[in-house]
């Protein structure tokens, strides 16, 4: 039995094992770079244009060493192929394609070939480390673990968790807080990713889960589901607001976070540096929660636009400076709590804003409809917007409006279908002379000041439309139709109508394919 010089067999075995328990990975996995190390060596003896291949016994240790060929019908390269007919000495049923094995003698190895099979083996075994740290904490990503820090590099934190190494980069530490070798840290796995030197862990404590994951472990309710918390935004080391809410209607879910005398609040406010904390009860009602979002500020009236996920929250004169916080604190963090967009301005401010809209609607009418200001003013008190309202609602939405007959209502509609109509016309003559195309005027929910304001920003024909996508027409901030209260949907519906032609030659056959189908029909009918 041929075997490789200078190493006790058994010996062999042993030291697998013992750097298998040392590492903590499989004796197998050691064994194996033991394998590749020796199949390095075996290839500067015997020539690197070989494939060599070792293989150690797992039971007595033995080493055997093999070249391997591939067996080919012409032979090109000595080293690596061989001839069906050689290959048949030895092996009777070998095929082409076949792989055979040639033993080779035993080895010695010299001090280069030894160093160089140790630093093979180091690695092998470091690699295999490292991958049983991926395996280890990549599906522990969101748990909040305990080390102890190892040092600081550049302001990064770098912590030992025992079995492997984790990072606090220094933009995931809370400002101002400073650590130094041996304190003992708390943090959460914010991302485990394979990079080139290894897995790397990544740690945070700036991250909101880092706060739900604190309070989960100071809450009972929490940990055990019966209070949830529904989320969390923080500006690191200053303030955070968290909402919770209870699927025990017995349960308080705000007093059971606070706990006896503040105690379950302060364990989490001291990990955090002294970080206030909101604890705000959840509610599914969008401006109830808002209103507690905003909290300590008093809220006098909120304004909803569900389209956009927006708000106007009025607050009393007094309240503003509280509602917004120090540097906007407060109304952003409420923002990121909430997830929707907050405006909030004073009583003074939206009644002046009001009494504009107001005055705004009234100057319309008066124009519109040829009326004079007490009608028209009365027209907006009762809620009409726009001349379309006031053109196509049912008549008998004026039955409540004092002074208002049928005679009066039928000639205030008729005026105002002639004044859409005028302004329908002289929007068409203004769309033809921007060039806007009859094909793009065609589309349905298209009006014709939407047409004209579409010229003015350049979008004349269906390809132009096409190219756009929803928010450019809608957007609140910059969309082009952004003065028609246009919805998600109309905007969608009136793109893919100006797409609809890019289609059609889908449905068309190529250009002599139906004559091409007649003459195979009469073919086939002769």
């Amino acid at each position: 039995m041929a075997t490789a010089v200078g190493a006790n067999r058994l010996e062999l075995l042993q030291i697998a094992d013992a750097v298998a328990r040392e590492k903590g990975i499989a004796q197998d996995v050691v064994l194996e770079a033991m394998e590749e190390a020796i199949q390095k060596a075996a290839r500067s003896r015997y020539g690197s244009e070989n494939e060599i291949r070792a293989h150690i016994d797992r039971k007595n240790g033995d080493i055997r060493l093999y070249r391997l060929q591939e067996v080919v019908e012409e032979v090109e390269n000595p080293a690596i192929q061989i001839s069906l007919q050689d290959a048949r000495l030895d092996k009777d049923d070998a095929e082409i394609g076949d792989m055979v094995a040639e033993e080779l003698p035993p080895i010695d190895f010299g001090r280069v070939a030894a160093q160089t099979a140790k630093q093979v083996i180091v690695q092998k075994v470091r690699d295999a480390e490292r991958e049983k740290q991926y395996d280890e904490f990549k599906d522990r990503v969101g748990e909040i673990i305990n080390g102890v820090v190892k040092r600081v590099e550049y302001g990064n934190v770098v912590v030992d968790m025992g079995r492997a190494e984790a990072v606090i980069r220094r933009d995931q530490l809370i400002p101002r807080e400073h650590f130094r070798n041996g304190d003992r840290v708390r943090a959460y796995i914010h991302d485990v990713r394979r990079e080139q030197r290894g897995p790397q862990i990544f740690l945070s404590r700036t991250a909101p889960e880092f706060m739900t994951g604190l309070f989960t472990q100071e809450v009972p309710e929490i940990y055990d589901g019966v209070i949830e918390v529904k989320s969390v935004s923080r500006d690191p080391g200053s303030r955070a607001k968290i909402a919770v809410t209870s699927r025990d209607s017995g349960i308080d879910p705000v007093g059971a976070c606070v706990g006896m005398r503040g105690s379950r609040v302060q364990a989490v406010v001291n990990e955090l540096q002294g970080e206030k904390i909101d604890i705000i009860q959840w509610s599914a009602d969008p401006a109830t929660f808002i209103i507690s979002a905003l909290a300590p500020a008093t809220v006098t009236k909120v304004v909803l636009d569900d389209d956009v996920q927006r708000i106007e929250v009025v607050v009393p004169d007094d309240q503003l400076s509280l509602a917004i916080g120090r540097r906007g604190q407060n109304v952003r963090l409420a923002t990121q709590l909430t997830d929707w967009q907050i405006d909030i301005m004073t009583e003074e401010d939206e009644s002046q804003r009001r009494q504009e809209e107001f005055t705004r609607r009234t100057e319309r009418f008066v124009k519109a409809l040829d009326v004079d200001e007490t009608l028209a003013q009365l027209l907006v008190a009762e809620g009409f917007s726009n001349i379309e309202e006031v053109a196509y609602v049912d008549a008998a939405e004026f039955a409540g409006i004092d002074g208002f007959d049928e005679d009066l209502v039928a000639e205030l509609q008729a005026r105002a279908r002639d004044s859409l109509e005028a302004a329908e016309a002289q929007a068409d003559s203004r769309r033809v002379e921007l060039g806007v195309s009859d094909d793009l005027s065609a589309i349905e929910g298209l009006t014709g000041p939407m047409l004209v304001t579409l010229g003015e920003a350049d979008i004349k024909t269906l390809d132009d439309l096409g190219d756009l996508a929803a928010d450019e027409l809608n957007s609140s901030a910059d969309g082009i139709l952004r003065d028609y209260a246009l919805s998600d949907e109309q905007a969608n519906d009136i793109i893919m109508a100006a797409r609809a032609h890019w289609f059609d030659d889908e449905d068309v056959a190529p250009e002599g394919a139906a004559e091409e189908e007649t003459e195979n029909e009469v073919v086939t009918d002769a």
